[in-house]
């Protein structure tokens, strides 16, 4: 049960409406996640503010951004999150094995995404902690000083998100992942 409440667009606060109604517009339905940010606009405006920034200044593919978020929503053990991305992975390209392999950290179809979802894992997984070995081989594998850096405000846009769902007990309200295999 959730412990935030969930609202519509018209139930939310007067600060919220207009911004639940454009995320509404743009998902097809007000997810419950954003119907529980909208109980407080400090929370969807931080939201949809970090989610502008990156849109307007990342240079991330789709595959990519799904990438990060499939492996921070599964680090953090956040199913909604990765129900969501497991969803938009597939708009984005990415196929079943795939998006299996990024959330269990056993990426060995791309070395690209394998590096940059091992920095995001372990970032996640250490309050922004990243091993030397990790990050060297980001570099490694092509991605540059720039595109590390970016990838930060993708962890801290996913860290977000997981974090409001276990904080606020969100409902899951979409298909859940498929379970990963021991």
């Amino acid at each position: 049960m959730p412990r935030i409440p969930t609202h519509t667009v018209a139930t939310a606060p007067e600060a919220s409406q207009e911004t639940a109604r454009k995320l509404e517009r743009k998902m097809g339905k007000l997810l419950n996640i954003h119907a529980g940010m909208a109980h407080s606009p400090a929370v969807i405006a931080s939201y949809t503010g970090m989610n502008a920034a990156i849109a307007a200044h990342g240079t991330f593919n789709a595959r990519t951004r799904e990438a990060i978020a499939l492996a921070v929503g599964n680090q953090n053990g956040c199913d909604y999150c990765q129900a969501a991305h497991t969803l938009s992975a597939r708009r984005a390209g990415l196929e079943e094995q795939q998006i299996l392999d990024i959330r269990a950290g056993e990426v060995d179809f791309d070395d690209k995404i394998d590096t940059i979802t091992a920095v995001a894992r372990e970032a996640a997984a250490n309050t922004g902690h990243v091993q030397e070995a990790t990050w060297q081989a980001a570099l490694a594998a092509v991605w540059s000083a720039d595109e590390l850096a970016e990838t930060f405000a993708h962890i801290a846009a996913n860290l977000f998100t997981n974090y409001f769902n276990h904080y606020a007990g969100t409902e899951l309200d979409l298909p859940a992942a498929p379970e990963l295999h021991a």
